[in-house]
C-alpha cells in the first residue's frame, strides 16, 4: 500500500527511493507498476500526477508519498535568459543553489553537493559561509531531473559536481547520485564530471569506481605555500601527494585531467605561476581551465584583468600546457564560479513549490 513518506526513520523525497524500496512502496500494486513509476521518475522527469499511465488513485497516493526533495526558494536569470540559478530550501532548513546553462542545442547543469562547504578556500563564497550538512543522493539527482526539464527542448548534455561543496567529502552519496544519473537519466561518464580541491583519498576511491568520469582539480596554485594559503586542504594533502593521485586516476581511468586555476591579480598571475604550473600538467597531461576570480563579499582582492588573462593562458600553450579561458555566467546573480552562497541575488523571483513541478 502507498501512503508513507518515510522509509526506516528518514523523510524521503522522489528521488530519494531505491527501485528496491520503491517496489515496497508499490507493494500490493500489480508488479509492473514499479517499472512504470521508476521510468516516470526518471527517464521521463515527471510528478506522479503527470504518469497518466497510472490509474488516477495511485497518482493522487504517490503524489502525496513521493514529495519533492527540492523547495524552490528564488530563481535568477542572467545573459538573457541562458543562465538559471536556482535556491532551494531543504529538509532541515537548509539551502542549497543549481545553475543551469543554456547552450546552442544542449545544457549544462552545474550541481550542488553539499549545503555549504567546510574547505574554507579564501576566496569563494561558498567557503566563506561555511556547511551546513550533505545532500542525500535523492536531493543531488533531483537538481539534474529539474534541470533537464527546464532545458527542454535542449538536451541536458553535460553535468558538472562544481556547485556548492566539496563533492569527494560526501563521497558515497556523490556515487550514488553519479551511479543513478548515468544508469537511469542516461548521461554518459564522459558528460559528468567531479570538482575537487584535492580530496585524495576521495580521489583513490574513484580512480578504483567503474564509471570513469571525469576529474577536475580546483588547484589555484603550484607551490605548497601559496596553495596552502588559498586551499587550506592542502596542508593536509600537499601538492606532490595530490599530483601522485591524480597521476593514478589519468592511468586507471585514461581521461583528461582538468586543473581550475581561478586568475588573482598579482597573487597566481605572476611568470612564475605559468611556470610551476606547466611543470605539473605537463607530465599529467591535463588541461587548464582559466577563471578569471569573480567577486565575492569576503574576499576583496581583484582577479586579473582581460590582458593579463589572456597573457597568463599564451604564456601557459607557449609552455606546452593546453589552456583556456572559461567564460563567466550569471556573475550578475551571483551564479558563477565561486560565488555561490545560498542567498537571493539580484533579479530573483521567488517560485514556490517543489522542485519537480
Amino acid at each position: 500500500m502507498v501512503g508513507s513518506r518515510m522509509v526506516g526513520s528518514r523523510m524521503v523525497g522522489a528521488y530519494e527511493l531505491t527501485r528496491e524500496e520503491l517496489g515496497r512502496l508499490l507493494e500490493g500494486e500489480p508488479a509492473y507498476r514499479v517499472d512504470q513509476v521508476w521510468r516516470g521518475l526518471h527517464a521521463e522527469g515527471r510528478r506522479p500526477s503527470e504518469m497518466t499511465n497510472l490509474p488516477a488513485r495511485l497518482r493522487s497516493r504517490l503524489e502525496s508519498a513521493l514529495p519533492p526533495a527540492l523547495t524552490r526558494v528564488a530563481e535568477s536569470v542572467s545573459d538573457g535568459g541562458r543562465t538559471v540559478k536556482w535556491l532551494w530550501q531543504l529538509e532541515g532548513g537548509a539551502q542549497a543553489e543549481t545553475v543551469l546553462m543554456h547552450y546552442p542545442e544542449r545544457a549544462t547543469v552545474c550541481v550542488s553537493s553539499q549545503a555549504g562547504c567546510a574547505m574554507r578556500c579564501s576566496f569563494c563564497a561558498t567557503g566563506q559561509a561555511g556547511f551546513s550538512r550533505n545532500l542525500s543522493a535523492g536531493e543531488i539527482v533531483e537538481q539534474v531531473v529539474v534541470a533537464r526539464r527546464a532545458a527542454m527542448p535542449a538536451r541536458l548534455s553535460n553535468v558538472v559536481f562544481m556547485g556548492m561543496g566539496e563533492p569527494l567529502a560526501n563521497y558515497d552519496n556523490l556515487w550514488a547520485a553519479l551511479r543513478r544519473i548515468h544508469d537511469e537519466l542516461g548521461i554518459s561518464a564522459r558528460h559528468l564530471t567531479v570538482s575537487t580541491v584535492g580530496v585524495i583519498p576521495g580521489i583513490r576511491r574513484m580512480a578504483g569506481e567503474d564509471l570513469p568520469v571525469n576529474l577536475a582539480v580546483s588547484l589555484h596554485a603550484a607551490n605548497d605555500e601559496l596553495r596552502s594559503s588559498l586551499v587550506p586542504l592542502n596542508r593536509r594533502y600537499p601538492i606532490d601527494s595530490l599530483m601522485e593521485a591524480c597521476g593514478q586516476y589519468v592511468t586507471a581511468k585514461g581521461r583528461r585531467l582538468s586543473f581550475e586555476w581561478a586568475l588573482i591579480s598579482g597573487v597566481n598571475d605572476r611568470p612564475s605561476d605559468a611556470e610551476e604550473l606547466a611543470l605539473l600538467a605537463r607530465p599529467l597531461g591535463a588541461h587548464v581551465n582559466l577563471i578569471p576570480l569573480n567577486p565575492t563579499p569576503g574576499y576583496r582582492v581583484r582577479g586579473s584583468s582581460p590582458p593579463a588573462v589572456r597573457g597568463f593562458r599564451d604564456m601557459l600553450v607557449s609552455l606546452g600546457v593546453n589552456a583556456t579561458v572559461r567564460r563567466n555566467r550569471g556573475t550578475d546573480i551571483d551564479a558563477a564560479c565561486g560565488q555561490l552562497a545560498a542567498r537571493v541575488g539580484a533579479g530573483a523571483t521567488g517560485r514556490g513549490g517543489g522542485g519537480g513541478r
